[in-house]
C-alpha cells in the first residue's frame, strides 16, 4: 500500500496531470485553427475555380473533397501532439479501412463514379437528362448519388454508380432541337394541300429556325392514313412551345383547307344465312 501511495504521490501527478492539460489545450487549438484554415483554403479554391467559370457542380464537389483531406490532416495533427502514435492509428484505419471499403463495395463504386461524372461532365447542373429511366432537371451531382428535379417537381436521388453506368440522354446540351411530328391524313386528301398547309404553319410560326432548314415528306401510308412527317428546328428553351402550337395549328388548318384526319376504325361486315335454304341445297 505505501508502495502505490508512493506511486500516485501528488508530487508525480500533478506534473503528469499539468503535460496532459496542456497537450490536449495544444491539440485543441491545432483543431480549431485547423479547421479555420481549412474552410479558408476551401472557400479559396471554390472561389478560384468560379473565376474561371468552372462547372457550379465541379466546383461544389472538389470543394467538399479538398475539405474533407484537409480536416483529415488536421485531426491526425492534433493527435500527434496528443503524444499518440499517429503511424500505428493510420496502419490500424488503413486495415479497418480496406475491410470496411469491401463491405461498402457498392459505396465506393458510386464514389467512383461520381468522380468520374464530375470529372468528364456529361451533364452540368440545371441540365435536363434522361438516365436510368428518370428524366428530370439536375439539382446537384454529391459524391454519392445524383439528384434530379422531375417535371412534376418530385426529386429523385439515384445512385451515381447507375448513372454512369447507363445510357445518359442530355436533353439540354445544343442550343437547338429538331421537333418530330407526325400527322395523317385520308387517302382520298389531295397530298399537294396538305404540304403546303404544313408549310405554311412552320414558316409562320415565329419560334421556328429557318435554319437548318424545315424537312417535310411521306414517312408511311398507314392503314388509314397518309402519314407526313413534319420535323422544324427550334431552340432547345423553346421546342415545347413549337411542338404543342404546330401540333394544334396543324390539325385545326389541314381541316379547314379541306382534309380529313382519318382515325383507326374497323369496319364490321354481317352476312345473313337462312338455314333452311342451306340444308336444301344440301
Amino acid at each position: 500500500m505505501e508502495a502505490i501511495k508512493g506511486f500516485f504521490s501528488s508530487a508525480d501527478l500533478m506534473p503528469m496531470l499539468s503535460d496532459w492539460v496542456v497537450k490536449i489545450i495544444i491539440a485543441l487549438l491545432i483543431y480549431l485553427i485547423g479547421k479555420w484554415i481549412a474552410k479558408r483554403v476551401t472557400n479559396f479554391v471554390r472561389k478560384l475555380m468560379d473565376s474561371r467559370n468552372a462547372d457550379p457542380t465541379l466546383i461544389n464537389f472538389l470543394g467538399n473533397v479538398v475539405y474533407a483531406v484537409l480536416l483529415i490532416a488536421v485531426i491526425l495533427a492534433a493527435l500527434d501532439t496528443m503524444g499518440l502514435p499517429v503511424t500505428s492509428l493510420v496502419a490500424v484505419v488503413g486495415a479497418a479501412g480496406l475491410a470496411v471499403g469491401l463491405a461498402l463495395k457498392d459505396s465506393l463504386g458510386n464514389f467512383a463514379s461520381g468522380v468520374m461524372l464530375v470529372m468528364f461532365r456529361p451533364f452540368s447542373k440545371d441540365d435536363v437528362v434522361e438516365v436510368a429511366g428518370v428524366t428530370g432537371k439536375v439539382k446537384e451531382v454529391r459524391i454519392f448519388s445524383t439528384i434530379l428535379t422531375t417535371p412534376d417537381n418530385k426529386q429523385v436521388v439515384i445512385p451515381n454508380g447507375q448513372v454512369a453506368s447507363d445510357t445518359i440522354t442530355n436533353y439540354t446540351a445544343n442550343d437547338q432541337r429538331r421537333v418530330d411530328l407526325v400527322f395523317g391524313v385520308s387517302y382520298d386528301d389531295d397530298l399537294k394541300v396538305a404540304r403546303e398547309v404544313l408549310t405554311r404553319i412552320c414558316a409562320n410560326h415565329p419560334k421556328v429556325l429557318g435554319e437548318p432548314v424545315t424537312n417535310i415528306f411521306v414517312l408511311n401510308l398507314g392503314d388509314s392514313s397518309v402519314d407526313f412527317a413534319v420535323r422544324p428546328w427550334a431552340k432547345t428553351e423553346d421546342y415545347w412551345a413549337v411542338w404543342g402550337d404546330l401540333l394544334e395549328q396543324g390539325k385545326v388548318e389541314l381541316e379547314a383547307a379541306g382534309c380529313n384526319i382519318p382515325y383507326p376504325q374497323t369496319d364490321v361486315h354481317l352476312h345473313h344465312q337462312n338455314p333452311l335454304a342451306d340444308m336444301l341445297k344440301g
